[in-house]
């Protein structure tokens, strides 16, 4: 995909390359291509009788939040991560742009205890963030779930890091994912970290929910004892990353006897 002219664009996960399809505009660009055909429904139907789909049905929670992008924190966006947990310590995300039946998947994130985040190499553990704020700040919630059942969920999650990888910037305007994924960063109650009000109003509204008073329900919600500086890395740095495509010799491969 990526030139080797030296006056060409490198694909990257920034916000000018590649260049937004269509640019940046208010609404969600439409996904291109036809509707699908009636012949194409009952192929998916008779699949669905068939196959198991394991994978897909161990996801058991909806959770809805927001993240920023690591080298552009002024880009925000609303996030809807469906969550299956493999052990206790380590959950994996499929994550979309909203709840719909048409809802892209832009993305997937993974999250790990604190027990497992301390045992990263320090270069690994800089991708990473923690979520304490997000949760005792009630920006991440489980639609539809009272509080009171999440809640205990909610205490261990507030120990947790995550890595989120953006497959499909959707708040450009791009009609089909292009270039490299994106590293994202999770709220924060700092400078940059800060969520735009209107973003947050907009989820309430859909949910019928208010942000303020579940924040004020989990202020029992203990803070961890210790927020590896390593994680979020930018509130000390300073420093986002971007991952950029660029020619690479191939490894040749070695003939089989």
């Amino acid at each position: 995909m990526a030139s080797d002219d030296n006056n060409s664009i490198p694909l990257a996960s920034s916000d000018r390359s590649p260049v937004p399809t269509p640019a940046q505009g208010t609404e969600p660009a439409p996904v291109p291509g036809q509707e699908m055909t009636m012949g194409q429904h009952m192929v998916d139907k008779s699949a669905a009788m068939v196959q198991t789909l394991t994978p897909v049905k161990q996801i058991c929670q909806h959770a809805c939040t927001f993240a920023l992008y690591s080298d552009d924190m002024n880009r925000q966006i609303e996030t809807h991560h469906y969550i299956s947990r493999l052990t206790q310590d380590f959950l994996q995300c499929a994550v979309y742009d909203s709840d719909d039946k048409k809802a892209r998947l832009i993305g997937v994130e993974y999250v790990i205890s604190d027990r497992l985040f301390e045992d990263l190499p320090p270069e690994e553990q800089k991708l990473w963030h923690s979520h304490a704020y997000e949760i005792k700040s009630a920006l991440w919630v489980n639609p539809r779930v009272p509080e009171m059942i999440g809640k205990p969920e909610l205490k261990n999650l507030a120990k947790t890091y995550g890595k989120f990888w953006c497959t499909w910037q959707v708040d450009r305007g791009d009609r089909l994912p292009l270039g490299a994924p994106a590293l994202m960063m999770s709220p924060q109650g700092v400078n940059l970290g800060k969520i735009d009000p209107e973003l947050i109003k907009k989820r309430d509204d859909k949910y019928n929910i208010s942000t303020e008073a579940i924040r004020g329900s989990r202020v029992e919600i203990e803070e961890p004892e210790w927020i590896n500086p390593q994680a979020d890395y930018w509130k000390q740095h300073g420093k986002g990353f971007a991952v950029d495509i660029v020619p690479t010799e191939m490894k040749l491969k070695t003939p089989f006897p």
